[in-house]
């Protein structure tokens, strides 16, 4: 039988370069650590764009018991970020490129009696055959996921294709008015060393454990059977997320070799672009948020506890979906989401811009094999997503290819899901890739980084009536919200909590209305590390999520969606951080799903309102001190709701609560408008004492008024409202090489008018000494 065990504890590490396979001698370079394990935790979140990517090692030591004749020894790294080589004494068994999936290696050969010396070599350096390349967050390094041995006998689920489960379940429920009620399971078991005779038992077990179907095949390399499911519970996301378990075992005689459990969900979806999605045939609103993995202090290393904190926020929510951006994610965050029905967006970090590197889309390529692979039996999983904001970087017909290349390489690895992309707001409705995956989604940032609120639903509507016949969705929306930031009159960019709430009420609004979304995903679920920006004055980090990142405060902005999606009754005052009002009279916003609200000052009523899900009270009067308000409600089902907030009446406005922004707001969204772009001598000399187009992002944003054109050359070809402090992200690409590219995005592909443009930039940074 299989026996796993899990190697947590005995790790050295060090940032010092080696020479050669280093052995295990403790030493003072060498510091004990434990699994999971990254060396960003801090720095990869305090800013400055200076977190360490590098090569490191880690090593410890292990001892294998007695074994029966013909076992096999496996390694299991689950995430090892992003390039990986492992060594067993001191013999390479594997190489790996890819940050966020599993790979295996057999170290059955390098084995020795008594003690022997696993050595892993994990670098994040920047590389130009990895995947991602830039994005919006930081590229944490190291063993950050756990580490494991499995042994198997000579017969076994196969290990070695893309560190799959070796087995695979899907399954079709008999519904419309023919349907009898069962359901047809497909069972595919893929194994190794079998013997003639050998064979594989399936059996279905419902929830309580209870057998209720199975059947036998001899085993090989891919051994397929039917099973015929009577009565087949649904899996029906969060309104029902029933589970099946399937057991794979393979037996020799009266001999268990080796068995993989499988837990499944029945269920049958599809994204009508009039209707939105439905699942098992009933039309269900994909609504919910998007998540990354880290942690404060903790980067991406994080427990099961960790992983199940978040799946429980996002259900409490109220929320029935969850992208998972922008890479594999742990199996146990898959599989929570198969526990509570949170349906899945699942995709690869081929993200902002392409690498022309051949080796680059070979690494998509494996990515998503080993994403798929992997991932294949949970139910919960309905697309996958091939690339992100991919337009950023500009567009080729060589990216074309590689996406409609990646696009089919899903549907030849599972024709059971669709494909997907999330575009840049600034794609052109009518751009060709739009038509490249089976449906598609779009991040927007109306009222934030450009435009108006308004525009959100204006653009929704004319893209939906200019594809009738393409089912869409919005795969990220948000604004920034930091909640010792607070204003009565709350305007975008001033990043308090009030116009994150702001913003938010009036997405919910919108995307209630619009049911023919097939999914939309808050920009984000939990701020998260990202070490290049500095916005608001919050240093290392993206402030856009719904929950701080130490998980411990939930904003506002939280329970407007809680309010709109969750079936629990609920209620809660808006704006209790915002205590110090230096005003006779305020406005008191309450969110909730009950009917109608009363509100109460220092205990008398004040008043009631009915409403949908934000009710107002306006001009609460303030007495001397503290004034407490209490917001009523009754439930649906009856429960009494309560909420109370306490603010406190003093003679001047409270400074702190204001964001003073040191850049002076954002670039000039126009700002080649007014030039004379003909005049500009595209030939002139460059002078390398002085900045110019030929240098790094990173090294321009060391200057103030280098960053001030930076943000203008950004902000203008982008169609957006770009701010110096978010351009960090770029890193070492240079102006010309990043924004030279950049027409696309706004639809302007005009190669001449670029490159004048690039000339004019060039010719204002030239004013500039280094």
């Amino acid at each position: 039988m299989r026996t796993i065990t899990t190697l947590t504890d005995g790790w050295l590490f060090t940032k010092t370069k080696q020479e050669g396979v280093p052995a295990y001698a403790p030493g003072a370079d060498w510091t004990p650590v434990t699994l999971p394990h990254t060396w960003n935790k801090f720095d990869g979140q305090d800013g400055g764009s200076d977190y360490h990517r590098g090569a490191c090692w880690y090593v410890r030591t292990f001892s294998v018991g007695e074994q029966a004749p013909g076992t096999l020894t496996y390694v299991q790294f689950e995430g090892a970020a992003n390039v990986a080589e492992a060594y067993v004494n001191g013999v390479k068994v594997c190489g790996h490129k890819g940050g966020f999936s599993t790979f295996r290696a057999d170290v059955t050969s390098t084995l020795i009696p008594g003690e022997n010396v696993l050595a892993v070599k994990v670098s994040n350096e920047e590389r130009s055959d990895v995947y991602p390349q830039m994005a919006d967050f930081t590229f944490y390094g190291g063993l950050y996921r756990a580490v494991s041995l499995i042994e198997v006998p000579a017969a076994h689920f196969d290990l070695d294709y893309f560190a799959g489960p070796g087995v695979t379940v899907s399954s079709k429920p008999h519904l419309g008015p023919d349907g009898d009620g069962h359901a047809t399971i497909d069972a595919r078991a893929y194994v190794k060393g079998a013997e003639e005779g050998d064979f594989v038992n399936f059996q279905v077990a419902d929830e309580d454990g209870v057998p209720v179907a199975g059947a036998s095949v001899p085993a090989g390399p891919d051994a397929r059977v039917t099973i015929d499911l009577p009565n087949a519970h649904l899996w029906q996301a969060t309104e029902d997320p029933y589970l099946y378990t399937v057991t794979a075992t393979l037996m020799r005689h009266n001999e268990v070799l080796d068995e993989v459990e499988v837990h499944h969900g029945v269920r049958e979806f599809r994204m009508d672009p009039q209707r939105g999605f439905l699942l098992n045939g009933v039309p269900t609103p994909l609504r919910g948020v998007s998540r990354h993995q880290d942690r404060l202090g903790k980067g991406n290393a994080l427990s099961l506890e960790d992983h199940i904190e978040d799946a429980m926020m996002i259900r409490d929510l109220g929320a029935n979906t969850v992208r998972l951006a922008h890479y594999q994610q742990a199996q146990e965050f898959y599989d929570l989401c198969d526990m509570l029905g949170l349906v899945v967006w699942a995709e690869i970090p081929f993200i902002s811009r392409m690498n022309e590197d051949p080796a680059a889309h070979e690494d998509c390529r494996q990515q998503m094999t080993e994403l798929i692979v992997q991932s294949f039996n949970h139910p919960s999983i309905v697309t996958w997503g091939i690339s992100n904001e991919i337009l950023i970087g500009g567009d080729s017909e060589q990216l074309v290819a590689n996406l409609r290349d990646l696009n089919e390489l899903c549907h030849q690895l599972d024709p059971t899901r669709v494909t997907t992309m999330a575009q840049v707001s600034s794609t052109p409705k009518d751009s060709e890739h739009n038509q490249i995956t089976d449906i598609l989604s779009y991040n927007h940032y109306f009222g934030w980084y450009g435009g108006k609120l308004e525009d959100n639903e204006a653009w929704l509507d004319d893209f939906h009536a200019m594809h009738p016949d393409r089912a869409t969705g919005l795969s990220e929306y948000g604004c920034e919200g930091i909640i010792g930031y607070h204003s009565d009159d709350p305007k975008c960019g001033d990043y308090s909590e009030e116009y994150q709430a702001l913003y938010h009420e009036h997405m919910a609004r919108i995307i209630e209305e619009r049911p023919w979304l097939w999914a939309t995903h808050v920009w984000n679920m939990f701020d998260f590390g990202c070490d290049a920006r500095n916005e608001g004055g919050v240093k290392g980090r993206n402030n856009k999520g719904l929950v701080t990142i130490d998980r411990r405060i939930r904003k506002d902005a939280f329970y407007v969606y809680q309010a709109y999606w969750s079936k629990e009754p609920m209620i809660h005052i808006a704006s209790k951080r915002f205590s110090e009002r230096a005003t006779d009279t305020i406005n008191v916003k309450v969110y909730s799903n009950a009917d109608a609200v009363e509100l109460l000052v220092n205990g008398k009523t004040f008043g009631s309102l009915s409403a949908h899900r934000i009710f107002e009270f306006k001009d609460v009067p303030l007495g001397e001190g503290v004034t407490v308000v209490e917001a009523r409600a009754t439930g649906s089902d009856g429960t009494e709701l309560v909420d109370s907030a306490s603010f406190h009446k003093v003679a001047e406005p409270y400074q702190p609560y204001i964001y003073v922004d040191p850049e002076g707001g954002a670039g000039v969204a126009n700002w080649f408008d007014d030039v004379n772009l003909d005049a500009v001598d595209e030939d002139a000399p460059i002078d390398p004492s002085r900045y110019s187009v030929n240098d790094t992002i990173n090294d321009i944003l060391a200057n103030k008024e280098a960053s001030r054109i930076l943000a203008n050359v950004a902000s203008s070809i982008s169609g957006m409202r770009v701010k110096a402090s978010m351009l960090g992200i770029m890193g070492n690409a240079t102006v010309v090489d990043l924004f030279g590219k950049m027409g696309g995005m706004g639809g302007n592909t005009d190669e001449a008018d670029l490159a004048k443009k690039m000339a004019y930039a060039n010719a204002e940074l030239q004013k500039i000494a280094k």
